[in-house]
């Protein structure tokens, strides 16, 4: 099933939140500590997810 077309008001929000989203990485990025505690983070959702996966 195809998705249905966005309005040009949503792609526009979209583009809007990327853009957010991409300068808040550029942010954490600059910033060692933040950086690695966003890491230590994606390490323990990961292991969290391959339990799962493991069932």
């Amino acid at each position: 099933m195809k998705p249905s077309p966005m309005s040009a008001e949503d792609k526009k929000w979209e583009v809007e939140r990327d853009l957010r989203s991409l300068a808040e990485a550029a942010e954490i990025n600059k910033d060692p500590k933040r950086l690695a505690a966003a890491r230590a983070l994606a390490k323990e959702k990961m292991a969290d997810l391959q339990k799962i996966a493991a069932k």
